[in-house]
């Protein structure tokens, strides 16, 4: 069937051209290239990765036996395999197991050359392709990729892909198929055959979910986004339950809330089949959440699980809030015990404001990312500038991820701190410099400018901000009022202000911007495809687009009226609704411009 480029707009991104439709029927979004950029950032470093650990894997059997080559040795001695609890995690689905006999050398340097050769091209997934774009950027631009799978149940997606596949010639048809199927009947039939998953849906991921970590072979990789903000910053607490099994809080934390509720629901799916996840990247940024996570088989490791998750108490009063772990283990013997934790972390009432608590989750509370991981893939993305079309904003994103303390989970806010009190807000190096000399960490967090992660307790945060408001005084408040509680207490602690030098991290030290601001209006999230764009859609799209679509619209309607011939009446009932619709919202839209 030949098509008529006249129909289409031709979009490139990368090395990748699609070819986009006029009308709105297969979904694309011109924002998301940050998110295809990024993965495209992880996926090489994690195929670099793979062939590390695959090479450990080898150069440890065969040193085992005696009779690896030294240069093998020397070239993978500084390469160890990525272990979680004491179990060998490189697996992958082309590893090949070295057999070793009381042979010569010559017959073990076959073996070990035999394996080493047997790691194929790790194969993608892509579970929800619309136009395939993703699909084509990760096999023209990641090297030594295999086979890219791209799936959606829409039969005019499918048929957009088979077109983008020819479009981008020879390459793209030898490593990308496209299949109309539904993407979890495909990944429940595909059990740890694939290497890489990745999952971008028009919402929530959560139905992806249980078959997504199921297809991930042991050491692959699962790629999730979820752009239902709403729910799981706590606009519908019922519904993030129902759908990730985590209550959200209503905090100044809730975007990285939601990156730890994805989180914790990818790790209950995976424990129902005696697998675990390991962060490698976790990224808030723009409109939606994403994961890159591995997955690995262990019965044993399962059980870590509850030590990675805790309910969250925020007081309604003031800022402070507290972890209460789900689970907590000792040692006996040469064993492990698990227990469940032991609480309540807090009072029936909030000891600074005497307010009560919400309590929410459970949210994942380890390290949302490998700082080793995030060191290489930032050093990546900067060996390779001219490769990524979003490269300022992955890169400010990636280095503030780099400088984030790992293992402080949520955040606290300055400005929100200084509204309970009602004063002033110090400045952020000045904070910094108050935590630091009374000797704990304090960083920054990518998901918030304003966002300040620490280790301090609540209660040396709280006698700083009362060293402060003795230096800036304020207006007298009501006895009732939080703040009025917080500052009625003298601090235990005394606050040093004086400016430390780890007070700036080295990017605002070296003035590196952190934080961009969009590159154009409009850049958020866009209606699904078919859907009709009427005047409501402004606050997405822009006055000039709705305008432009409902005028392109009354001319192709006026055209196929002149060329209609067969059921006139019928087509006139059918249309006149959505004639008046479109005719009213231009007109909504000429009375507000």
């Amino acid at each position: 069937m030949e098509t008529d480029l006249n129909d289409y707009t031709v979009i490139k991104e990368g090395e990748a051209e699609v070819l986009m439709h006029k009308k709105n029927q297969v979904f694309f979004n011109k924002a998301q290239v940050n998110n295809r950029d990024i993965s495209i950032a992880v996926l090489r470093a994690f195929i670099s990765k793979r062939k590390q650990e695959h090479e450990a894997i080898l150069s440890k059997r065969a040193r085992s036996s005696g009779k690896v080559p030294e240069k093998d040795v020397s070239e993978t001695s500084k390469e160890e395999t990525h272990t979680e609890n004491g179990e060998d995690n490189g697996k992958t689905n082309g590893e090949h197991k070295v057999t070793s006999q009381d042979g010569p050398k010559e017959a073990a340097k076959i073996a070990y050359e035999s394996a080493r050769r047997e790691l194929k091209p790790p194969r993608v997934l892509e579970a929800l392709s619309a136009s395939g774009l993703r699909a084509l950027r990760y096999a023209r631009e990641v090297e030594g990729i295999g086979q890219v799978v791209a799936l959606d149940n829409d039969p005019a997606s499918v048929e957009a892909c088979q077109r983008n596949i020819k479009f981008n010639g020879l390459m793209s048809t030898s490593k990308v198929e496209s299949h109309l199927t539904d993407a979890r009947v495909h990944m429940l039939s595909h059990p740890k055959e694939f290497d890489v998953v990745d999952l971008d849906p028009y919402g929530a991921p959560s139905i992806f979910l249980d078959s997504a970590v199921q297809s991930v072979a042991d050491g692959g990789l699962l790629m999730c986004t979820a752009t239902d903000m709403a729910v799981l910053c706590g606009a519908n607490g019922e519904v993030c339950y129902s759908k990730y099994g985590s209550y959200p809080l209503k905090g100044k934390y809730c975007h990285e809330m939601a990156l730890r509720i994805l989180l914790a629901s990818i790790e209950s799916h995976a424990n129902r089949y005696k697998r675990y996840i390991v962060p490698v990247l976790s990224v808030q940024m723009d409109f939606y959440v994403r994961v890159f996570v591995r997955v690995y088989t262990s019965a044993s490791a399962m059980k870590n699980t509850p030590l990675k998750l805790s309910y969250v108490y925020q007081c309604i009063g003031c800022d402070s809030f507290h972890l209460q772990s789900v689970g907590r283990s000792l040692p006996k013997h040469n064993s492990v015990r698990y227990l469940p934790g032991v609480g309540p972390v807090v009072p029936q009432d909030c000891t600074h404001c005497g307010k009560k608590y919400n309590m929410g989750g459970p949210i994942w509370s380890a390290p949302l990312h490998d700082q080793e991981w995030v060191t290489s893939i930032l050093s990546g993305v900067k060996s390779m500038k001219g490769r990524y079309p979003a490269y300022d904003r992955i890169c400010a994103v990636l280095t503030t991820i780099s400088e984030e303390l790992p293992d402080v989970p949520l955040f606290l806010s300055l400005h929100s701190l200084s509204a309970t009190l009602k004063c002033t807000s110090p400045s952020a190096a000045l904070f910094r410099s108050a935590v630091i000399n009374a000797n704990y960490r304090v960083s920054g967090s990518h998901v918030n400018p304003l966002g300040i992660k620490t280790d301090a307790p609540m209660e040396i945060i709280w006698d700083i901000m009362r060293c402060w408001v003795k230096n800036h005084p304020i207006k007298p408040q009501s006895p009732d009022h939080p703040g009025s509680v917080i500052l009625s207490k003298e601090p235990s602690h005394q606050a040093d202000f004086s400016r430390h030098v780890g007070s700036l991290s080295k990017a605002q030290t070296k003035k590196v911007a952190r934080f961009l601001p969009n590159p154009e209006k409009h850049w958020g999230p866009k209606i699904r495809a078919g859907r009709t764009i009427t005047s409501k859609h402004v606050s997405l799209l822009g006055h000039e687009a709705v305008n432009g679509h409902l005028n392109g619209n009354h001319k192709e309607e006026g055209a196929e009226e002149e060329d209609e011939e067969e059921d006139p009446e019928e087509d006139i009932i059918e249309d006149e609704p959505d004639l008046k619709r479109q005719k009213t919202a231009a007109e909504d839209i000429a009375s507000t411009s």
